[in-house]
């Protein structure tokens, strides 16, 4: 190996020169792993008293005792009231509760009540500016004006509504006109202000629809 050697510097002989010029690179790289540092950049030294403050523990440990003795005086005290009920020797029988201001505060409740009765007994004379049962007749008019010109029955408008639920509700609105139509007659003939005679061969008063009995008879179209 030593005669494919190329050394720097001409030599007689090529192993000879090989040897001397390892030998000059271990020791400089000897004297290069020996030599110091010119800038220092090590990181600075640690203090323990810095980082962990002894005389701070101490103070903690001291509140932490103070604590749990009075937390321990504390359930001390509670248990023996728990115990013995917490009677005092001191406690006087007699003594009745005084307070300065139970007069005012009962003249003030009773003025407070008097203004309130007298509000509402104002707001209970007020008649009503608006008559709702006129409102509620309007409407009642309008939807039958609505059900007259509507193209489509009203459950196809109402999704949520099942037809059968629209024709039970078309039955019940049946048998109450039937029914107030009933009580009017009736009352008509208690006072005696209808100008006809009923017949005994008078055909019967209509009967008030079912559900089973109205499915093969077409009903009366609501509103």
């Amino acid at each position: 190996m030593f005669r494919a050697y190329q050394s720097l510097t001409p030599v007689s002989n090529v192993y000879l020169g090989r040897r001397w010029d390892q030998q000059f690179y271990e020791h400089h790289k000897k004297k290069m792993s020996l030599a110091k540092p010119v800038v220092d950049n090590k990181p600075p030294k640690t203090y323990v008293h810095l980082h962990v403050k002894l005389n701070k523990l101490q103070m903690d440990g001291d509140r932490l005792a103070i604590v749990e003795r009075d937390n321990e005086n504390l359930l001390n005290k509670m248990a023996h009231i728990m115990k013995t009920g917490g009677h005092v020797d001191n406690k006087r029988k007699d003594y009745k509760q005084k307070s300065l201001n139970k007069v005012k505060r009962h003249r003030d409740l009773l003025r407070i009540t008097h203004e309130n009765f007298a509000i509402l007994k104002r707001l209970n004379a007020v008649e009503p500016f608006h008559n709702h049962l006129q409102w509620q007749d309007d409407w009642n008019v309008n939807q039958k004006y609505m059900a007259k010109i509507e193209k489509f029955p009203q459950y196809w408008r109402n999704k949520h509504l099942d037809p059968y639920d629209v024709h039970k509700e078309q039955i019940a609105a049946a048998n109450k006109r039937i029914r107030n139509r009933l009580l009017r007659e009736e009352q008509q003939i208690r006072n005696g202000d209808t100008g006809t005679k009923v017949s005994d061969h008078a055909s019967p008063p209509p009967r008030p629809l079912s559900p089973r009995a109205s499915s093969n008879h077409p009903t009366e179209k609501t509103p």
